[in-house]
């Protein structure tokens, strides 16, 4: 930690030169499958991992979780905002791996901007200069919000931009809405994740490079005809399951079987597994591809 921050204090530059010098690859390599460490969250105020708030506020802690993670066989690359993949830059650990960089974070966990979603993150050419495999975005719909149109049009205008520079764009999307108490819930039912997938498939002049990152649904038996709604290929999201690794793996085995399913993006319940076996539970979800 602290000569990474000799170096950001000293040597600013050693970051767009590490990024310059990285050794890449192709997006999806020999296996045909995706296996990526997800690690955006804290830049959206989101630290908590299960009954622990603030988990993922210690960054020493999350690099160290993050570099065991992706020194594990079979792990493709990492997802992740400027700040963490400067410091795995720096580190020297995203050598030959896909690097993806997470683009809108605006909206804030708990705000009440929340679905104000604004790209703060990286910008498609911010991507391009850094040599950097691909984009994220996160597309939250609240039909009683008429700000989400908002959301709606910069997302198509950010995959119009991802596709000019033929760099593949993964979009996020569900349908949401607040409850009585003004907490911002997604809508996992078949019937709300199959129209988030046909909302976001459709935005864009092309989606020639747009993948989707969709949740398993309430009930993981829904998932085969939920999947039928688009030819786009899509990758798994993880979330937070409170510590409960067993239920996600259950989940994700039969959705990984299905034909638009090409791998799996998932990040707290690999980093952060209740009995602190990171490379156990980064090894057992590879093995589920």
């Amino acid at each position: 930690m602290a000569q990474l921050v000799r170096t950001r204090v000293r040597e600013p530059e050693a970051i767009a030169e590490a990024a310059a010098k990285r050794r890449r690859r192709e997006l999806v390599g020999d296996s045909g499958r995706l296996m990526i460490i997800a690690a955006d969250h804290p830049a959206r105020g989101a630290l908590g991992v299960g009954s622990d708030p603030m988990a993922m506020a210690d960054r020493a802690d999350l690099l160290e979780r993050l570099c065991l993670a992706l020194s594990r066989p079979g792990v493709d690359g990492v997802l992740a905002t400027a700040d963490i993949l400067d410091d795995l830059l720096l580190l020297g650990a995203l050598e030959g791996k896909v690097v993806m960089g997470s683009m809108n974070r605006g909206g804030l966990a708990g705000a009440a901007f929340e679905l104000d979603d604004r790209f703060t993150g990286y910008r498609p050419r911010d991507l391009r200069r850094l040599g950097f495999d691909a984009g994220k975005l996160l597309l939250r719909v609240d039909y009683a919000d008429p700000g989400s149109l908002t959301t709606l049009e910069a997302t198509a205008r950010a995959v119009d931009a991802m596709a000019a520079r033929r760099l593949p764009v993964f979009v996020e999307p569900f349908l949401c809405r607040r409850s009585d108490d003004g907490v911002l819930r997604n809508d996992l039912s078949a019937a709300a994740v199959t129209r988030s997938i046909a909302i976001a498939a459709g935005l864009g002049g092309t989606s020639a490079y747009t993948w989707l990152k969709v949740p398993v649904t309430e009930n993981p038996d829904d998932m085969a005809r939920v999947m039928e709604t688009s030819t786009l290929p899509a990758v798994l999201l993880g979330g937070d399951l409170a510590g409960d690794a067993d239920a996600a793996y259950e989940k994700w085995r039969g959705a990984l079987r299905l034909p638009t399913v090409q791998g799996l993006v998932a990040g707290r319940t690999l980093l952060y597994p209740a009995d602190g076996d990171v490379a156990g539970a980064v090894d057992t979800a590879v093995g589920l591809l």
